[in-house]
């Protein structure tokens, strides 16, 4: 077999797939920056669809903040090293509002950044703040706000989401709950599964069947909730005419993951970044970066032999943990492609503090990158490691974004910086 090496020059290479490096595809596109995006999946399959900015300014409290900017403003003094630090109120409301116009432009509709958080709702009948969701899922925290009457539907056969269980869990809050379940059209036999129903809704006479399923246990209801299956790639459209045969409004709820919003964006990105003019290439994995004097050589190889990137700039943002950004051994946390140098705890032991729950939390969740305010990498001195290369997202340290309820917030607000310090850098090479 003849390999055919492939040779590709750009003026930014982004690593990573994930929310980090979708968005700072965005950010560069809009900016007009020549982009190439390489990375595996990424975790973002795994997203609920919700974009949150952050719920709790002290991970260890209990107290959620309505108030994003009060709360960013307290972290802010509270925790010095924080990646929000590093960026301004401004910045990060202009880095949502930049993502959400992006993909509701390709045809994915989202509620746009307000001055509050929202309370949304999660597979376990529980609720969480975020920023901005979904319109597929924007009258779920209307119902739920107003405690409208309302049926929560599962499906015969679907694993990861039940509507017994979201309503017991949900009912002393929003007593005007009930529960149904109902036989998905032409999947009434056996396990089915949330991206194979999304799908099968793009089908006009699938929804009309659904539609009367629905209507059949709806009962006195003012809306319907359902989990996160209204179609794959125009879930808005699958939406409204479900509404409208229903003739109720109807809301989705995500599942546990992978879940279909998250899916959703992953391939919507996939088909429109390279009608866009960006150079993907998807599901490979960066195995070298060679930061030589006029550019910087990125090595990759797929089934049909090895692919080189000549970039001008590079940003990191492969993650942590389950996207491999980072690594953890017996001798301590690494960051496996570029060896850069990794905050975290002085030995092992302290990895972890004695209770799982421990509303401390854990100092594992704190390690990670250390970057100056222009978001490039620093080594163990604090020196820059390379001015071309920039990083971004949760793979940073001094942040807990599961805790904090801030991972969107963090991918965003800190792509949005480095790109545009990586576009500055261009503009005056």
């Amino acid at each position: 077999m003849i390999e055919d090496k492939r040779v590709f020059t750009t003026e930014l290479a982004v690593i990573g797939s994930g929310l980090t490096g979708m968005a700072a595809s965005i950010y560069a596109i809009n900016r007009g920056i020549s982009t190439s995006l390489a990375g595996n999946t990424g975790a973002i399959a795994y997203t609920t669809g919700y974009l949150d900015l952050l719920g709790k300014a002290d991970p260890s409290s209990c107290t959620i903040f309505a108030d994003p900017w009060q709360a960013i403003a307290s972290l802010r003094e509270n925790q010095p090293h924080h990646p929000f630090a590093r960026v301004t109120d401004e910045e990060i409301r202009l880095g949502f509002e930049e993502f959400t116009a992006f993909i509701t432009s390709c045809g994915i509709k989202y509620s746009s950044p307000q001055e509050h958080n929202v309370m949304a709702l999660t597979p376990a009948g529980t609720s969480k703040p975020t920023f901005s969701v979904p319109a597929t899922m924007q009258a779920g925290v209307e119902a739920f706000a107003a405690k409208k009457h309302c049926t929560i539907v599962d499906f015969r056969g679907l694993r990861g989401f039940s509507a017994r269980q979201f309503v017991a869990n949900l009912q002393s809050e929003w007593p005007r709950l009930e529960a149904a379940r109902v036989t998905f059209p032409n999947m009434e036999h056996g396990e089915i599964y949330a991206e194979v129903m999304a799908r099968a809704l793009e089908v006009p006479a699938n929804r009309e069947a659904l539609a009367q399923e629905i209507k059949a246990v709806a009962g006195e209801s003012e809306v319907i909730g359902v989990p996160a299956v209204l179609g794959m790639h125009n879930p808005d459209e699958v939406m409204a005419d479900l509404a409208r045969l229903i003739g109720l409004p109807i809301f989705e709820i995500p599942t546990m993951p992978p879940s279909v919003p998250g899916i959703r964006l992953r391939e919507m990105f996939e088909q429109v970044f390279p009608q866009k003019g960006l150079t993907l290439v998807p599901q490979q994995k960066v195995t070298a970066v060679d930061f030589k004097a006029e550019q910087i050589q990125l090595s990759l190889r797929d089934n049909f032999g090895p692919i080189t990137i000549l970039a001008k700039t590079v940003l990191l943002a492969t993650g942590r943990f389950l996207s491999g950004g980072l690594q953890a051994q017996h001798d301590g946390i690494s960051e496996p492609l570029l060896g850069l140098h990794v905050s975290q705890s002085d030995s092992r032991d302290d990895w972890y503090r004695q209770y799982y729950m421990d509303r401390a939390g854990h100092a594992i969740h704190l390690a990670g990158i250390e970057v100056d305010d222009q978001f490039r990498p620093v080594d163990a001195h604090g020196k820059i490691v390379d001015k071309r290369l920039f990083a971004a997202g949760v793979m940073l340290a001094h942040q807990d974004w599961i805790r904090g309820r801030c991972g969107a917030g963090v991918a965003l607000a800190t792509a949005y910086r480095a790109v545009n310090e990586a576009h500055k850098l261009l503009q005056t090479a």
